[in-house]
């Protein structure tokens, strides 16, 4: 992975590529793919897949890169939510390639709302989720979003720095704290 530029650095190519100018569009690209690249392959876990999305990203940033608001967050921020939407609509469109098992060996269905065909699983799952959102809303905000962040949209402890605009270490300590915290909850 390549070290990122400086945000300055990419706002002033994300504002040059807004006003149509390709070289800077191309040095934006070289600065910035690896990093789309590998948050495109975790979520995505396949490489064709992702080396499509990529390629949907950049064509997306060519397109409305004049929409990236400096107020509103770091320009690598804003490229890494680009790419993540864009993964999860190929997730949405590619779906329908995943095998289905057959009847037999199928588990018992779960529905998109995390609800059960079983009335006995429903309950746990329901449970579950009750207990695990109340653990949630106990810790402070900057755990709750590192770890959802780290856990729910697959960043790093890098990434997460950069996100969040808080040191490394930082952040680390944000979300070993959260996940402790969320253990005792659970098991509590």
């Amino acid at each position: 992975m390549s070290r990122a530029e400086p945000a300055d650095t990419l706002e002033q190519l994300l504002r040059a590529t807004a006003a149509g100018d390709a070289q800077s569009f191309r040095r934006l690209y070289d600065a910035t793919s690896s990093h789309l690249f590998g948050l495109l392959m975790r979520m995505l876990k396949r490489r064709d897949w992702a080396e499509e999305a990529l390629q949907d990203c950049y064509l997306k940033i060519w397109q409305k890169a004049d929409t990236y608001a400096p107020e509103k967050g770091q320009p690598l921020t804003w490229l890494m939510t680009v790419a993540r939407y864009r993964a999860l609509d190929l997730l949405r469109i590619k779906r329908p390639e995943v095998e289905m098992p057959d009847e037999d060996e199928a588990p018992p269905m779960t529905f998109a709302d995390g609800s059960s065909d079983d009335p006995q699983l429903r309950a746990v799952e329901s449970e579950g989720l009750k207990r695990l959102q109340g653990c949630m809303g106990g810790l402070a905000e900057e755990q709750r979003r590192s770890v959802l962040l780290a856990y729910y949209e697959g960043y790093t402890h890098q990434e997460l720095a950069q996100a969040l605009n808080a040191p490394l270490g930082t952040v680390k300590s944000w979300v070993r704290r959260g996940l402790q915290r969320l253990r005792e909850c659970l098991d509590g």
